[in-house]
């Protein structure tokens, strides 16, 4: 049986990991997408396929019981966790598992003890914006952005960049050329 790997993806705000990620789950039904956990409310109409909704006591639990790979508060509101039982089991079984992180998440994985002894392995590769400016266009196409939160997204995106040379890979997804970047990141994980 060959060995199973996390492939973590990271990368700012805006250039493009949810599009790779939606490519790699409609191309590639043998690969694992876990869900995680959350304190935020439950949009109307969502079920439980990307999260489980759990409260705030419960995730304090989680922690305690060390249920989570990682976990962070997002803007001082919900948190989220990378759930350990949707990562390690498919791992053992010899399954690729993708999860998408933030640059705090991947922090916190990459010195993980079930990831730094070499008792699983874990692959991470870093979305590249072609430059800083078309990200800070891709974001503000989005939706209007007051001033002072386009300066905030701009800052935490310079911090995000910094992060990139302690992946395994860095993919620069080029305007106009998303195929080449899925075909890039499919590469990577073979």
């Amino acid at each position: 049986m060959q060995p199973g790997k996390l492939v973590l993806i990271i990368g700012p705000s805006g250039v493009g990991k949810s599009v790779i990620l939606k490519a790699l789950k409609e191309r590639h039904p043998e690969y694992v997408f876990p869900k995680s956990a959350t304190t935020r409310a439950r949009r109307q109409g969502e079920g439980d396929e990307l999260y489980a909704f759990i409260s705030e006591d419960e995730f304090t639990q989680w922690i305690d019981d060390g249920k989570f790979l990682e976990w962070a508060q997002v803007h001082k509101g919900a948190r989220y966790g990378t759930l350990r039982s949707e990562i390690l089991p498919a791992i053992e079984a010899g399954k690729t598992v993708i999860r998408e992180v933030d640059v705090q998440g991947f922090e916190s994985i990459r010195v993980h003890p079930d990831f730094t002894n070499d008792t699983h392995k874990l692959l991470t590769i870093f979305i590249l914006p072609e430059n800083k400016e078309q990200l800070v266009s891709r974001i503000k196409n989005r939706a209007p952005l007051p001033d002072d939160e386009l300066a905030r997204r701009v800052a935490s995106m310079e911090e995000e960049l910094k992060r990139a040379a302690l992946c395994d890979a860095q993919i620069i997804n080029k305007e106009g050329a998303i195929g080449d970047t899925i075909a890039a990141v499919e590469k990577q994980i073979a």
